[in-house]
């Protein structure tokens, strides 16, 4: 498999390079070809037991112990395959030392008194490693938090440390605490010494009893967490002394993390005390960096605790199940402010009436909803622009003539549907790439989105079949060049210092208690000295990359602004990152997959009007790179400044400033629904109570 970028990587940050898919037979090779070496080292071993064959028997013991703790610690996916066969360490373990214990009395002149002794021993580890299995299923119970937090103090709480990995959680446990055991007996298989089996047992039993005693002080007073009761009441306090206004209310799986991630920056612009509210637990880790509290409240008990904090409005970026639970809240006003816009059903979903307001970025998402008449009041529609657009920057000028032109294709992903315009991967991906390769001015960014071939195979296929066409084009071209010494140190002193920022040390086996303890209140200035980092990373970044190499770019660095950035042209679907791009004032394409003639496919969807329309075989590329070089071939810049106006808002007053009122206007409504139900409550607590109706029984 050949890279499609150089393979750089430092720290926890894989610079992009990605390498080209395999087949998944090739891939499961290595997982059948293990499971067949860990097979013949019992056949061996049995073979040495009952042979009997000393050497093959030890030779054959030492190989199957070592295989498998190498699987476990490396590469442990053929292991998954023999425990959903229920064959997992506390099954092979055993039989590993049966078959020796089978060659040793073999071999060995063994005193019966010796055997019964070994053969306690090992039953005692067995059921020691049981009960310790046992006491980690409680101390996990235990630690498990009603209320996760980030940036907070917890030190009211004194949350403990998780217990070691090696007995909370570890299946290399039982491999590792009886290697002094299986060391002993096949050191008697050896020497004929029944003394070594003894203290090698003894020596894996007192292992295993000072495992399950060490795990068990996580039950006493000193390590117990704090009850469910002291953390609901701590997080009330918290409640009242930080007194949020603002809030960001998110749910969903680890794959739709970037949909709150867009709006940290501007939640953290915002006046007063901002708050971000999630609903499952994993979903803690994966909010980026970020200076605002952050709480995950899984149950819906614990949600209604914001019924009586002083919290005034949610902001949704994104639909989801648990929403409906937050939406009970009758003290908290909801505005949907989407995680992109598009001319997509999902831009005007009919669930946005469920919602106070719905906040778009310009006239075009008003005039959506108005034509999808899904029930969405135009008086609650509010425009607030795109805030998080301003690092986007404006075009500098045409690339020149003789190149290198970067183009980014950014197709989305294949939707929940099986509509052929949703993406142009399946259909026209690879055309749009082999027309860019084979002009040798062209430097090409893909950026796939991360959903890529989740819901449909076909658009997998394409992804990797785009991915082996870049790299063909890099190594056919002399592109890929080795990265300089100054800009290879410089980009690893940016990710170190970025990732020392952003990622948090947790040690291996540290659970979600362990981590709520350590991700207390951040240093004042942590948000500013992120954003310089995350700057600085930028530019070293893109600095260190062969000047013409063609790069396959995944994962959240470098971000998509960073990609428009760098980019002349664009080329993607009918998403929001077209409508995002348009902020850049740049030329773009969209690719038409949909059948529809392109009068129909422009009239439906108003973010492509300023757009080069691609049909599927790419046909218009080659036009659209000479308008690229050449502005006086560039018929678009006008509608694309008229658009950009429709779909994003004025420039002035700026997007912040209007997310700001619009967020002071909807506290300011729940202010008023407040003071409307404190006059309320006298005038009801006057009232006569009414008497009983009588009721006539027929």
């Amino acid at each position: 498999m050949t890279p499609i970028c150089p393979p750089y990587r430092f720290g926890a940050l894989a610079v992009p390079s990605v390498l080209a898919a395999g087949p998944s037979s090739l891939r499961r090779g290595p997982q059948w070809i293990s499971l067949l070496a860990l097979l013949c080292c019992y056949a061996a071993q049995l073979a040495g037991a009952l042979l009997p064959r000393p050497g093959l028997l030890i030779a054959a013991a030492v190989a199957g112990q070592a295989l498998d703790l190498g699987l476990r610690l490396w590469y442990p996916s053929p292991l998954s395959t023999l425990s959903r066969l229920h064959c997992d360490e506390t099954v092979r373990q055993p039989l590993r030392d049966l078959l020796t214990v089978v060659g040793l009395v073999q071999v060995a002149d063994t005193g019966g008194g010796a055997r019964v002794a070994l053969v306690a021993a090992m039953l005692s580890s067995y059921a020691t490693h049981v009960l310790i299995r046992g006491l980690a299923m409680l101390v996990r119970r235990s630690r498990t938090m009603p209320i996760l937090t980030r940036n907070i103090d917890t030190s009211e709480l004194r949350l403990s440390a998780a217990p070691p990995q090696l007995l909370a959680k570890s299946a290399r446990r039982i491999l590792l605490f009886s290697i002094p055991g299986t060391a002993g007996m096949l050191a008697t298989v050896a020497t004929e010494r029944m003394a070594w089996s003894l203290a090698g047992a003894g020596i894996s039993l007192a292992l295993f009893l000072g495992g399950a005693a060490y795990l068990a002080t996580w039950l006493l007073p000193g390590k117990r967490p704090p009850s469910e009761q002291q953390v609901v009441e701590w997080f009330e306090h918290w409640l009242t002394d930080y007194r949020p206004d603002v809030g960001l209310y998110f749910s969903g799986g680890s794959s739709t993390a970037y949909q709150a991630n867009m709006w940290l920056s501007t939640l953290g612009a915002l006046d007063g005390r901002p708050l971000i509210v999630l609903r499952e637990r994993g979903m803690t880790q994966l909010i980026a960096a970020t200076e605002v509290p952050v709480v995950c409240l899984p149950r819906v008990a614990q949600l209604m605790l914001l019924e009586t904090s002083t919290l005034k409005v949610l902001l949704h970026p994104a639909n989801a199940p648990k929403t409906s639970q937050v939406l009970r809240i009758p003290t908290i006003k909801h505005a949907f402010t989407n995680h992109g816009e598009s001319d997509k059903l999902s831009s005007c979903n009919p669930y946005a009436k469920v919602y106070d307001e719905v906040w778009v970025a310009g006239p075009a998402a008003r005039r959506r909803y108005a034509l999808a008449d899904v029930g969405v009041d135009d008086r609650d529609v509010v425009e607030v622009g795109r805030p998080q657009l301003a690092p986007i920057r404006p075009s500098d000028g045409p690339p020149p003539a003789e190149g290198p032109i970067t183009v980014l294709y950014a197709p989305t992903w294949e939707g929940w549907t099986d509509d052929p315009g949703n993406t142009s991967i399946i259909l026209a991906g690879e055309n749009i790439v082999r027309t860019l390769l084979s002009d040798p001015r062209v430097r090409l960014l893909y950026k796939p989105h991360p959903m890529t071939g989740s819901q449909d195979p076909r658009a997998k296929a394409a992804d990797v079949r785009i991915r082996e066409l870049i790299a063909e084009a890099n190594a056919a071209g002399g592109r890929i060049e080795p990265m300089g010494p100054e800009d290879e140190r410089e980009l690893g002193r940016r990710t170190a210092e970025l990732d020392a920022l952003i990622s948090a040390a947790f040690r291996p086996g540290s659970d979600e208690m362990e981590r709520m303890a350590a991700q207390s209140a951040p240093e004042p200035g942590r948000g500013e000295a992120v954003a310089a980092a995350m700057e600085a990373w930028r530019t070293a970044f893109w600095r260190a990359q062969p000047p013409r190499a063609h790069l396959v770019l995944t994962g959240p660095r470098p971000d998509i602004y960073s990609c428009f950035n760098q980019a002349d042209l664009l080329i993607s679907d009918v998403s929001s990152v077209v409508s995002d791009f348009l902020a850049s004032a740049k030329p773009y394409a969209v690719a038409n997959t949909s059948g529809w003639p392109e009068a129909e496919f422009k009239e439906a969807n108003p973010t492509v009007r300023a757009a080069t329309i691609l049909t599927p075989d790419a046909a218009g590329i080659p036009a659209l790179l000479g308008a690229v070089v050449d502005p006086s071939l560039d018929t678009l810049v006008r509608e694309r400044a008229e658009l950009k106006e429709y779909l994003l808002g004025p420039e002035e007053p700026p997007s912040l400033v209007r997310f700001r009122e619009a967020t002071r206007a909807l506290c300011a409504r729940a202010e008023a629904r407040a003071e409307r139900q404190e006059a309320a409550q006298p005038a009801q607590s006057a009232a006569p109570a009414q008497p009983p109706t009588a009721q006539v029984v027929q």
